[in-house]
């Protein structure tokens, strides 16, 4: 009976032992690689395709080619208004032609012969005017008629000048800015052209590739999704418990579900903020509810392992 008994209360210690152990505190994520999406810049349909998913790339290398005939249209029609704008620009800077003086100095002299005439015709109907020899309605257009070649005359005078003076400085600087502008334009058309070849940004192995050969994928949609960089991470919830414990650079365990094997790897990120908080009082057992998004860089030996598998992660004091 004594030996049932020591049996039985070896057997409970064993349980709580392996109750003690379960609950050590741990934190639960999944494998993951720094993603690099490589968005549309137009809508454009896929007309070729150079890679396929999983395959590795190096830095540059030709992913996929999207069609270029309305963007090459678009890119020569801004490079003309840069070359309009440039051209109207020095015109300005080269001010008036020595031929549109001379046609205004002609101008003002015409209108000064015309209100010569005028004058002299006015002056000639005025005593007549006085004697009632010639109406009086006539004697009023021929003071009309005498201002007018006057106005006419001060008008060619102040053309002249505008030629004589050349162009304001003012209009220069419109013309200037209109070069800029045009010139930006050309240069956003020919940067959107230059993205048509969709390269990759890294060297890293395709993830995914949502668009097929022929598709006209939205502006912004995710033509091609990269994994980078030399060894994936992992990304975890830490329970309330860990994230006490845990700051970042320290070193922790990773091992995947369904293997012995663990990694080492050090916290590189922690959230402030919890992922998930209750709505009533933070203490206690309620605040065990807390969680914080955390990554924990891995080393070179972890990168053959699958990404998105399922990982627990542990302090080095619980292992």
């Amino acid at each position: 009976m004594r030996n049932e008994l020591t049996c039985l209360a070896f057997a409970s210690a064993l349980l709580l032992l392996a109750g003690c152990k379960a609950d050590a505190p741990q934190a639960l994520g999944t494998l993951e690689w720094d993603r690099v999406t490589l968005p549309s810049p137009v809508a454009e349909k896929i007309v070729r395709i150079d890679v396929r998913e999983g395959q590795q790339v190096a830095e540059g290398a030709p992913l996929l080619q999207l069609e270029l005939t309305r963007t090459q249209s678009q890119l020569a029609a801004a490079q003309a208004q840069a070359t309009q704008s440039r051209e109207a620009l020095a015109e300005l800077r080269a001010g008036p032609r020595r031929e549109d003086i001379a046609q205004a100095r002609s101008s003002l002299a015409a209108a000064q012969a015309q209100a010569r005439d005028a004058d002299a015709y006015y002056a000639r109907l005025q005593p007549l005017g006085r004697q009632q020899l010639v109406a009086a309605s006539e004697v009023d257009r021929a003071r009309a008629a005498s201002q007018s070649a006057q106005a006419q005359v001060r008008l060619a005078q102040a053309a002249l000048l505008e030629l004589e003076r050349g162009t304001r400085v003012e209009q220069v600087a419109q013309g200037v800015a209109a070069v800029a502008s045009a010139e930006a334009q050309a240069s956003v058309q020919a940067v959107t052209l230059d993205k048509l070849s969709v390269v990759a940004p890294r060297a890293g192995r395709i993830d995914s590739l949502p668009y097929k050969l022929g598709d006209q994928a939205p502006v912004g949609a995710p033509l091609a999704v990269l994994l980078v960089g030399e060894a994936p991470y992992a990304r975890v919830y830490l329970p309330q418990a860990l994230r006490n414990r845990l700051k970042v650079g320290d070193t922790v365990q990773v091992r995947l579900d369904g293997q012995q094997k663990t990694y080492a790897g050090h916290v590189r990120m922690i959230r402030s903020e919890p992922s998930f908080t209750p709505y009533f009082a933070l203490t206690g057992q309620d605040a065990a509810r807390l969680s914080y998004l955390a990554e924990v860089s891995l080393g070179k030996e972890a990168s053959d392992l699958p990404v998105g598998a399922p990982l627990q992660v542990v302090s080095d004091g619980d292992e």
